[in-house]
């Protein structure tokens, strides 16, 4: 039993701002796999709802002229794993959207209800991360770009105002080409699980041996998804070695912050975020074209 208030069905970007400004309180839905929770929990009980479930503009993947990748926000994670332009230029990211619960979420979840969700551990955020993605937002009085760095404000919170909407993840082509990289989710089941901890990381390869650039991500090593600065300056620039690999691991540690909760004790995270980021850099690094 869900115990809602109106439900609005949006037919354009711009109706659904206007519903949104016009009933404070009501919440967007798409997939509807995190607001319905909410709404069966009784933490959004009596709330409206605006649809926008049937917006073709929000949907799909294209690629600008400067080689730009658009993902739409109302993208099933089954659909993005699936897509060409995703497949080719950004396998890891279909492989982590690809470990989100099981088939019936992903065949309805979207990729912009796991950012606008504002959980650490969605498995999205820390590629998205890792790729530097921006996110184009829309509402009443017009638009903007935001940083996915400066979208995240806390657990659960992010930079959204009430009619506020999220049209579009951006990613540049510097960003993601030459690029190979691996997305690690572990949790206490293989599927129907959050993570205890999501790591990422993105690599570039010169002669196959020096690592030319290194990114590294975490999901639930922070409040939010987290970049690790420290890391990636031990490895940039690098031959790559299985003593790097240890170096990288250990400063892995220095810039995270896990907390303790039911799935798992700080402790425990901070050795998953030593041993997966040292897992991830060897596989993106095979990825990437190196050789050892």
């Amino acid at each position: 039993m869900f115990d809602t208030g109106n439900i609005f069905e949006a037919h354009s970007v711009k109706e659904a701002i206007e519903l949104l400004r016009s009933n404070p309180g009501a919440k967007l839905i798409c997939g509807g796999t995190d607001v319905l929770i909410q709404v069966r929990e009784g933490r959004l009980a009596g709330v409206d709802l605006v649809s926008i479930h049937q917006l073709p503009e929000l949907t799909g993947v294209t690629m600008e002229a400067d080689g730009t990748i658009v993902i739409g926000p109302a993208t099933s994670f089954t659909h993005l794993a699936k897509d060409p332009l995703i497949k080719k230029h950004l396998p890891f990211l279909g492989q982590a959207v690809e470990l989100v619960g099981g088939p019936q979420v992903r065949n309805v979840g979207t990729i912009g209800g796991n950012v606008c969700n504002g959980a650490t551990s969605a498995d999205s955020a820390s590629t998205l991360f890792a790729l530097n993605a921006k996110l184009r937002i829309a509402n009443s009085r017009g638009e903007r770009v935001v940083p996915i760095q400066e979208f995240y404000l806390g657990p659960g919170k992010v930079a959204l105002g009430q009619d506020d909407i999220l049209t579009a993840i951006l990613i540049s082509r510097e960003d993601y080409e030459g690029f190979g990289g691996y997305y690690i989710k572990y949790a206490m089941r293989k599927a129907m699980d959050i993570a205890t901890l999501g790591c990422v990381v993105l690599c570039k390869v010169k002669d196959k041996k020096i690592l030319e650039d290194v990114r590294l991500a975490f999901g639930v090593a922070a409040p939010t998804p987290i970049r690790v600065p420290a890391a990636e300056a031990v490895a940039k620039g690098q031959v790559f070695s299985e003593e790097l690999v240890e170096q990288f691991g250990k400063a892995a540690l220095t810039e995270v912050n896990p907390r303790t909760s039911w799935r798992a004790s700080r402790e425990f995270r901070l050795q998953l975020v030593e041993e997966l980021s040292k897992r991830a850099l060897r596989q993106a690094f095979s990825n990437a074209g190196g050789e050892c």
